[in-house]
């Protein structure tokens, strides 16, 4: 099965408890005013990847010790099939499952493969950005977003403990930044 990725992560402490392998799925149609990821959103972006070569990734950072998967975007929930086969996966390497989604629970389980996807999650963080309640702390973006313990693997504490923000510099100079509350960096 192949879906579009706009990027992987193989190990952060910015989304989720612990170390955890992102992916951000590509495209979303909410329209979030003040969303800080707006080049996830074009459902052409992005990469067209196979998803057995993203489990695959997942394999190997689970072997080095990472503790979960956490799915962003875009909006996850837009790729229901895609997002189910990768949560589906990290189950069956005992990992952990978080997923942010623009959509409240209650309309996840109206969508096509919504309560399929809610069914393989630890955590789900739910509910549209809304910039004039930014927050940027516990995994939300915003006040109104709800962390939803799915599963009792994770207590309120451990998820509000995430850091709000992270750097990483690969191995080639490139730098990554990651988190609800990413810094900024301008242009000189």
């Amino acid at each position: 099965m192949r879906a579009r990725i706009h990027a992987v992560e193989p190990r952060s402490r910015a989304n989720g408890p612990g170390a955890r392998f992102v992916v951000w799925l590509q495209g979303c149609t909410l329209g979030c005013a003040g969303c800080f990821n707006p080049t996830t959103h074009d459902a052409a972006g992005g990469t067209e990847r196979e998803l057995g070569d993203v489990i695959a990734e997942l394999g190997a950072a689970a072997a080095r010790g990472i503790e979960g998967l956490s799915l962003s975007g875009g909006e996850p929930l837009q790729q229901p099939a895609a997002a189910l086969v990768l949560l589906a996966a990290a189950r069956g390497l005992g990992l952990s499952t978080l997923a942010f989604s623009g959509y409240a629970i209650e309309e996840i389980r109206g969508l096509a493969g919504g309560p399929e996807v809610l069914a393989q999650l630890d955590v789900l963080i739910d509910g549209r950005y809304r910039s004039p309640e930014r927050l940027a702390t516990g995994l939300r973006g915003s006040a109104n977003q709800r962390i939803q313990l799915l599963t009792a693997r994770y207590t309120l504490a451990d998820v509000e403990a995430t850091p709000v923000a992270e750097i990483r510099i690969g191995r080639g100079g490139e730098m990554v930044l990651t988190g609800v509350d990413p810094v900024k960096i301008r242009a000189r």
